[in-house]
């Protein structure tokens, strides 16, 4: 099912949407913890961002597996690329509840419920082992796959 389009391997195609969709989720969360001012105005899309990208990891991991299928064991990206929805599944439920917090009512300080603070600081955290996640995944598929195709130096032209 998720093996080829047109030819091309999905799963670079599917690749490169998580690898955008979670980083900004991970910079949307992290702005959107530190800034209350920006949650009402982007914790939803934010809260989108990260839920899409989390869809994706098992679409790009069960592309992933196909393609082994036709190019070979990656090693250990694909290890690494299984536990990837574990880090990204509690960064997108942490961003939808902080924005349904937000959007609960203050008291009469004018401040909001106090698990905001909580769930802003367990957002972040979350955030950051994600990006950590994303960065390990990447590194580890571009080793695998241009680790004995690029050269030290580069070749010299014939002009």
């Amino acid at each position: 099912m998720f093996d080829l389009i047109g030819g091309l391997p999905v799963h670079p195609l599917v690749v490169h949407a998580v690898v955008v969709l979670l980083p900004l989720a991970v910079l949307g969360t992290v702005a959107v913890a530190a800034r209350p001012a920006w949650r009402a105005r982007y914790g939803g899309i934010n809260a989108l961002v990260a839920v899409v990208g989390t869809a994706l990891c098992p679409v790009a991991t069960s592309s992933g597996e196909s393609l082994e299928h036709r190019v070979g064991d990656p090693g250990r990206h694909a290890e690494l690329g299984d536990q990837l929805v574990w880090f990204a599944l509690p960064l997108a439920v942490l961003a939808v509840v902080l924005w349904w917090l937000q959007r609960r009512r203050r008291d009469e300080a004018g401040r909001p419920p106090a698990a905001v603070t909580v769930v802003a600081a367990l957002s972040v955290v979350a955030a950051l082992a994600t990006a950590m996640q994303v960065y390990r995944v990447g590194d580890s598929g571009a080793q695998a796959v241009w680790k004995d195709q690029v050269n030290a130096a580069p070749q010299k032209s014939g002009s």
